[in-house]
């Protein structure tokens, strides 16, 4: 499902005690102040700061982000309390983000200005995605949700231990407080979560209480005499699909340790996400050092595409460029990772400039995520002579794979052993050993990740769907023919890294297994070059090209395998026609197929599958879930084995 437009909401500030919306006629929060408001029915109304003490992580669900105050106070409270949670993750749903000069206005004298400054220097372009945003060195996330609340709450994939019921009033934005929505809340509750809302409205608290919810009200506060307030205890909760389950659920304990087979970008990005929530894992590779494959090219692209329907690549790419930029520009600034973060422009051949710029007012997509461009605006900024329109993303780029990956290896809870190759997998009680060659066991761990590419086949005995076995040759030149600021792309790439070198190609050859630097395959990146930076190419010597091979592992659908890999032993289910209903082999996780997009992908597909294997909510609506779960192919072959044959 399609979250469909984002557009910022229009605030007025005439009367700055109460900021009003003139689209819903409503204002924001009481005369009585928004922190207030938020102190008193929001988190005194499920029970915190004390509901959260010691526990490795709570999970705050809110139905209208509004101007932010319910999160910055959540915030400052987790800050200020010696008692905390390991981790606070805060979910938020607004189909109207404030833009970043409103959210600047608002919180100009406030108290939490600090907070709210920090806020401010993350606050993400206005797309129709989960924006996951990083506080507190990752102990407290935002995955702030901008959508309608009605395709947003049946897609998100959580368990809410407190639930903050705010928006503008049922009379002024009915569909906000919508019966069927709020009923929809007990698939989203943890057991014991509780609820709290300002508002006392009737059809509110029969919807709550049919979602399983006891409700009560208290003292209001700020001219509402009473609130609601309630906690979750319902008569029966039925358990998550296969596919949705946590491996907690799955094998009834958390996970404590991980065995990442694969030290590439998949396994690196994988490690990282997994020790951020508190899992120990171990990265295993054959090589003697990470990043020796395909990984291992000098520089590599990340940026998303935009499509006329705005279909699953478009949403995965937009949502995984967006995250890699997060990510990434920090990096590039200190230093730490050589690249390039401020823009990329990728040729367009398919659409003219005029249906171009009509794709980007149908989705409302914002400059600060991407800019339909003329040629002649894309010769002003690269100074190449191109000639046709392209997509500007400002917060494209490149990065060198290598570093990134060897920094993804150096954070806490992340171990390395190079020179080991897993031979095989052996399920032993409830954990799973990993077998060297003479069968000796090399690990043993609670959850095993294999990101080791198409050799994810092997161990795992069948692959989840077809894929190919792509090979790839890179170029690079010493003395760049023509100064290349900025890195570009079209049916090929070309960029500048930092140590003066071009680098460009790349050739795409399925099932071909020559490891050979090739002068045809120069040939062909030259061509390339060419094409990108006009006729100064010419001054390349072919004869003093580098170059390097890699093998890329690309699905049928050109979208990752992600998540528990299915399971096709024993009786089939009674339906799997859909990912989420496929049976799944306890433990056992996937990351692989990121194809010629690896930069890009990375960051998105690691945060997924440490969030699958330790239940905390999934940075992806679920049908992009779906899109990219490795049982995808067994449910799309089970629904055409259901369809009847033809007359």
């Amino acid at each position: 499902m399609r979250f469909g437009p984002v557009r910022p909401a229009r605030i007025d500030f005439s009367d700055p005690q109460a900021p009003t919306s003139p689209d819903f006629g409503d204002v924001y929060h009481s005369r009585a102040g928004a922190l207030l408001q938020a102190h008193h029915v929001f988190l005194q109304g499920n029970g915190l700061p004390g509901r959260w003490a010691g526990r490795p992580r709570f999970v705050v669900l809110e139905t209208g982000f509004g101007l932010g105050h319910n999160f910055l106070a959540t915030w400052a409270a987790w800050r200020q309390d010696a008692q905390r949670c390991t981790r606070l993750w805060f979910v938020s749903i607004e189909k109207h983000p404030p833009t970043l000069a409103d959210l600047a206005r608002v919180h100009a004298d406030s108290p939490l200005s600090a907070l709210a400054g920090e806020l401010q220097a993350q606050w993400p372009p206005s797309t129709p995605d989960l924006h996951a945003i990083d506080f507190e060195r990752g102990r407290v996330r935002l995955l702030l949700v901008q959508a309608d609340i009605a395709a947003a709450l049946p897609e998100l994939v959580a368990q809410a231990d407190a639930i903050y019921l705010d928006g503008f009033a049922p009379a002024r934005n009915p569909a906000m407080w919508d019966a069927r929505l709020l009923r929809g809340l007990n698939r989203l509750a943890a057991p014991d979560a509780t609820v709290a809302t300002w508002s006392v409205a009737r059809d509110v608290r029969e919807a709550l209480t049919t979602a399983g919810f006891a409700i009560e009200r208290v003292p209001g506060i700020g001219g509402k005499r009473e609130i609601t307030v309630g906690r979750f205890a319902p008569r029966h909760v039925a358990p998550p699909p296969p596919g949705r389950r946590a491996h907690a659920a799955v094998a009834g304990s958390v996970a404590r340790s991980a065995v990442i087979v694969g030290g590439g970008l998949a396994g690196a990005a994988a490690a990282q996400a997994l020790a951020a929530q508190g899992v120990a894992t171990l990265v295993l590779d054959r090589h003697a050092e990470p990043a020796q494959e395909t990984s291992g090219n000098a520089g590599g692209l990340f940026h998303g595409i935009v499509h006329r329907d705005d279909g699953p690549h478009a949403r995965w790419l937009r949502a995984a460029a967006l995250l890699a930029h997060r990510r990434y520009a920090p990096l590039v600034a200190a230093g730490a990772v050589p690249g390039r973060t401020d823009g990329l422009l990728r040729g367009e051949q398919s659409m003219s400039i005029e249906a171009m710029r009509e794709v980007v007012a149908s989705q409302a997509l914002p400059a600060a995520w991407v800019e339909a461009w003329t040629a002649e605006q894309a010769r002003a900024w690269t100074g190449l002579p191109w000639s046709g329109p392209a997509w500007h993303y400002p917060t494209g780029g490149w990065v060198s794979p290598p570093a990134l990956v060897r920094e993804s290896l150096q954070h806490d809870g992340v171990q390395w052993r190079g020179g080991t190759l897993v031979q095989a997998l052996r399920r032993h009680g409830d954990r799973w050993h990993l077998l060297g060659g003479d069968g000796q066991v090399l690990a043993d761990a609670d959850v095993v990740v294999l990101a080791n590419a198409a050799d994810a086949a092997r161990l795992l005995g069948t692959a989840p769907g077809p894929w190919q076995r792509v090979r790839g040759q890179v170029s690079l030149w010493a003395g760049a023919p023509h100064p290349l600021p900025h890195p570009v792309a079209d049916s090929g790439y070309a960029l500048t890294l930092a140590d003066g070198r071009l680098l460009f190609g790349a050739t795409s050859q399925p099932d071909d297994e020559d490891p050979a630097v090739r002068d045809s395959d120069h040939a062909h990146n030259l061509g390339v070059l060419r094409r990108l930076t006009g006729p100064s190419v010419d001054a390349c010597d072919a004869a003093a090209l580098g170059g390097r091979v890699g093998w890329r592992m690309q699905t049928a659908d050109r979208l990752p395998w992600i998540g528990p890999a299915p399971s096709f032993d024993g009786a089939a289910p009674p339906r799997r026609d859909q990912p989420r209903l496929v049976p799944r082999r306890s433990g056992l996780y996937l990351l692989a197929g990121l194809g010629s997009r690896g930069l890009t992908h990375a960051p998105l597909a690691g945060e997924l599958l440490a969030a699958w294997i330790t239940g905390a909510p999934l940075p992806l609506p679920a049908s992009l879930v779906d899109a990219v779960d490795p049982a995808r192919f067994a449910a799309r072959a089970a629904r055409r084995s259901a369809e009847p044959p033809d007359a």
